[in-house]
């Protein structure tokens, strides 16, 4: 009786490994890879600087504003942007925690009492106790590789989402970078336009005085009225640009906009630096954003597979064990029972609607295949157009000022005239004029300048590199 009793049992536990053995053996994950035309280098590389660097993770700190760097660091602390992509990493992190808990068994306890009295007409009531207490488990075996296929799909997004962290991250610093730029261009358009502004009032009080003195001509006056005008009609839209930079800049900083400043007046202590570019090929590991939409291909890889798997019957292993006894709120002497069943279990009649799913996942996942490709190449644009903005404004730069040195000459040559005599006040004042618009033209090409650095800084992922055990990475490289 010993031997025939334990043999089931013997069955049961070679089942168990049996399947647990093919579980482990199901179908891997299919990797997709789209087909990349990498070029060799960048098509712009001959406006590269030869004295380029390489891109650091605090790149902004090479423009060699402390007030810049101050800046950057509170909004990397305080923006409601990152504080929400980290918010979705958080959750992200949940629902993998999710997926991962149906890879192991699932365990359920319970417990029941009661007490039951019944009476038959012509009887003594009888009354009836009972107390139980019971611990299931349920397995579902992994045959098809679904369980797993969900849970790196789950993976994968975790990890999407923390690359859109530093996409986030990114986006946020060359934000603060180039408000702050453009805080400072502004300044520098008004203080022009406000000298200039001094310089039409002062000819405008010469033209009057010729004109009491019967020298001018009242279309002079008005000609002249009309310049000065026109300069007072150009502070007020700058002074509100100035406004509205830096409210944008107080939201990237996380700030209320009102009462927001900041001291830098010009861009005499910034400097412009020019990172080197690297290979084309490298710029797969270095950007946050591509490495999101190889982990968005990578999850939908995933999703493919569990939805193919679906297809397949589901085969589940459940066990329990209890104890029960007929006394109240006691398990004295109790009775004991353990259960284990197998069960495989098939759809019939959603055949369609499983397969139907399988398309939709293969569909997405052509239409993110196409999406990164697209995203690559958009990338290797960015970093081509920059490197291209960067050396063009250089060369704009050296011309501006050039410009520059020659408007200073003739403001000091118009000067040695006017002290003898040879030269008229308002043609010292034209001099000044020009001197000032050319100082404003030259801010702006910096301006420009220093944009496109932050643009190329922020097109080389800013000095962001994949980590080197990071799933994605091993994907990128292939």
């Amino acid at each position: 009786m010993t031997h025939s009793s334990s043999f089931p049992w013997r069955h049961r536990l070679l089942a168990l490994a049996a399947a647990a053995t093919l579980a482990a053996c199901a179908t891997p994950i299919a990797t997709t890879r789209p087909d990349l035309a990498l070029p060799g280098t960048w098509a712009e590389a001959s406006f590269a600087n030869a004295a380029d660097r390489a891109v650091e993770r605090d790149w902004w700190r090479g423009f060699g504003s402390d007030e810049l760097a101050r800046l950057i660091d509170e909004a990397q602390a305080g923006s409601p942007d990152l504080r929400i992509a980290a918010e979705r990493v958080t959750q992200a992190e949940l629902s993998a925690r999710l997926a991962g808990s149906s890879l192991y068994p699932q365990v359920s306890v319970g417990a029941d009492m009661g007490s039951q009295y019944a009476r038959t007409r012509g009887e003594t009531g009888v009354t009836r106790n009972s107390t139980s207490a019971s611990i299931g488990i349920n397995y579902e075996i992994d045959l098809w590789g679904r369980v797993a296929a969900v849970n790196e799909s789950a993976r994968a997004s975790l990890r999407g989402s923390r690359y859109d962290l530093e996409t986030a991250r990114l986006s946020l610093t060359t934000g603060v970078a180039n408000a702050y730029f453009q805080v400072v261009a502004t300044r520098i358009q008004l203080d022009v336009t406000r000298r200039n502004l001094a310089i039409a009032e002062k000819l405008f009080s010469i033209v009057e005085a010729r004109y009491r003195n019967g020298v001018a001509s009242a279309l002079d006056v008005s000609q002249q009225r009309t310049t000065v005008l026109s300069q007072r009609a150009t502070i007020l839209p700058l002074e509100v640009a100035e406004r509205q930079s830096l409210s944008a800049l107080a939201i990237l900083l996380g700030r209320p906009p009102q009462g927001m400043t900041v001291a830098a007046t010009d861009f005499s202590a910034i400097s412009v630096p020019e990172p080197a570019a690297g290979l084309p090929s490298t710029l797969l590991t270095r950007r946050p954003d591509i490495a999101s939409a190889e982990a968005s291909l990578a999850a939908a890889d995933a999703n493919v597979a569990a939805a193919r798997a679906a297809l397949l019957p589901t085969i589940s292993l459940s066990g329990a064990a209890g104890l029960a006894s007929d006394s109240l709120l006691t398990l004295s002497n109790p009775a004991f029972s353990v259960g284990i069943t197998a069960s495989v279990l098939r759809s019939l009649f959603d055949a369609d609607s499983k397969q139907n799913q399988v398309e939709v996942s293969e569909s997405t996942r052509r239409a993110l295949v196409e999406a990164y490709r697209r995203d690559v190449y958009a990338a290797l644009k960015e970093v081509d157009d920059a490197l291209a903005n960067v050396g063009r404004y250089r060369e704009q730069q050296k011309t501006r000022e050039v410009i520059r040195d020659e408007a200073a000459r003739s403001l000091r040559l118009s000067e040695v005239q006017l002290r003898e005599g040879t030269a008229t006040l308002s043609t010292l004042l034209d001099a000044q004029r020009a001197l000032f618009t050319a100082e404003n033209e030259l801010a702006l090409v910096v301006q420009a300048r220093l944009g496109a650095s932050v643009d190329l800084f922020k097109a080389l992922g800013g000095g962001w590199e994949m980590p080197a055990g990071d799933p994605t990475a091993a994907r990128a490289s292939r």
